[in-house]
């Protein structure tokens, strides 16, 4: 059995004789990470670990450097929830939520009616891309998969699955015609590809390895199963950056700011909920040129 880097991964396979590939996810440890930062509800947790487990799969399908940000929102009781997945695979995350209209067994449509999802991806050189689809799936396997029929790409299926434990995804992408050259057999194919994983139960994709599933699944195909590529939990957020977002107020308001409130400015990342504190001194740095000096105040 292929060596798994710790709780946090994506593996690969391939198919042999079928023109397609698959993807299958695994998150723990990041996911507790991003959980503790929040009291989230159930339904929340849940919703929050099948998008962390989509943005995985997603960024292991691209060859891309840079970010991807998957943001969903809505009017509903979660009015928005948000992943990024850097290209260097570190992930976090972060749901908005009005716990007093939550009801234990929320689907979906309660949760996030007329929910919208975007897909941007960011790369450190060249422009941004972003597409967006409607959340009117019943699950956010079923968005996703419908985001790739609507945006005409390769045929893509997602099963995702979460337990406020783990989370768990599956992905299968449609190949260039290669091993199947007649249309109708190659539909015919992915379809049955698509038929079987869609017979994986939520407690089988999140309780069994990834050998057991696909031989559970695929037993009759040669299947090809590559090594794990390791991800983890990783904020982004740095002194720096919340002295620049400082900057970009102008002097006038940054100081009248610290003035408010009581001579200080206090920054929270609401992901990961470190604390940046900025004084008087700092402030005065900051617009001097001198950039970040030692921190008078981080905090957890």
């Amino acid at each position: 059995m292929t060596d798994l880097p710790d709780t946090d991964f994506t593996q690969r396979f391939l198919f042999d004789d079928n023109d397609a590939r698959g993807e299958l996810v695994a998150l723990e440890r990041s996911y507790a990470e991003v959980l503790a930062k929040h009291p989230y509800p159930e339904p929340v947790a849940q919703l929050l670990g099948e998008l962390m487990a989509a943005a995985s799969l997603l960024v292991g399908t691209m060859k891309f450097d840079g970010l991807l940000i998957l943001q969903a929102r809505s009017e509903g009781p979660v009015p928005m929830l948000m992943i990024e997945c850097s290209s260097n695979r570190e992930i976090r995350g972060l749901a908005r939520y009005d716990a007093d209209r939550i009801p234990a067994d929320a689907t979906l449509a309660d949760l996030m009616p007329d929910g919208v999802l975007a897909l941007t991806i960011d790369p450190t050189v060249g422009q941004r891309y972003q597409g967006i689809v409607d959340l009117d799936g019943e699950t956010l396997s079923d968005c996703f998969t419908n985001y790739f029929v609507m945006s005409q790409q390769v045929g893509t299926r997602f099963w995702l699955n979460a337990d406020g434990k783990r989370a768990r995804g599956l992905l299968l992408q449609q190949l260039p015609a290669d091993r199947i050259k007649d249309e109708d057999e190659r539909e015919e194919s992915w379809r049955g590809l698509t038929a079987l994983a869609g017979t994986l139960t939520a407690e089988e994709l999140l309780g069994l390895d990834n050998e057991t599933i696909l031989h559970r699944l695929y037993h009759e195909e040669e299947v090809r199963l590559f090594d794990a590529q390791s991800l983890r939990f990783h904020c982004s957020c740095s002194r720096e950056r919340s002295g620049n977002a400082l900057v970009s107020l102008g002097l006038e308001d940054a100081q009248n700011l610290a003035v408010e409130h009581g001579g200080r400015i206090e920054i929270d990342c609401q992901f990961c909920n470190q604390r940046y504190l900025f004084d008087a001194a700092d402030i005065g740095q900051l617009f001097a040129g001198a950039g970040v000096d030692t921190p008078s105040g981080t905090h957890h």
